[in-house]
């Protein structure tokens, strides 16, 4: 039989043991250093120096900007939807309050309502408060927009 892992006709059962699974190159054969801890002294003097990059000098901010702009018609529809369903759900519904904290295509809203009723909005495990920001974010694709929705306490 030949040292080859593949026979030529079907092997049945467990496969042999193999020799060799891996041939790993010694460092002096492929002439680079080598990769992980070294004891040899030798290779620790011809190893070469770590070499850093320069870092960019003007990178703009990866944070996310926020749109400063006066709201239109989609926000005031999106305002007018949150509050609609907040009165649903408390028992105090002339506290509720929706603001506009930023408007435009990636808006902010903020929902206050009164503090025996936050537990209603915000419901068990937030579920409800997942629902409330669902429905809004359906709502504001619709118009191509991304508005999130914030409950202060």
């Amino acid at each position: 039989m030949s040292d080859s892992t593949h026979d030529a006709g079907p092997q049945w059962g467990r496969p042999t043991k193999r020799k060799v699974k891996y041939a790993a190159p010694a460092p002096a054969a492929t002439g680079s250093a080598p990769v992980g801890p070294v004891d040899d002294p030798a290779l620790l003097a011809n190893a070469a120096n770590i070499v850093h990059a320069p870092r960019p000098v003007n990178v703009p901010s990866l944070a996310p900007t926020r749109s400063r702009r006066d709201p239109d018609d989609g926000d005031f529809k999106l305002r007018d939807l949150v509050g609609e369903m907040a009165r649903g759900l408390v028992d105090h519904p002339d506290d509720v309050v929706v603001e506009i904290l930023s408007a435009g295509d990636d808006g902010v809203l903020e929902l206050h309502v009164h503090p025996d009723d936050l537990g209603h909005v915000i419901g068990k495990q937030g579920r409800t408060a997942r629902s409330l920001r669902l429905t809004l974010g359906a709502a504001a694709a619709r118009i191509d927009r991304r508005v999130d929705l914030e409950i202060a306490d």
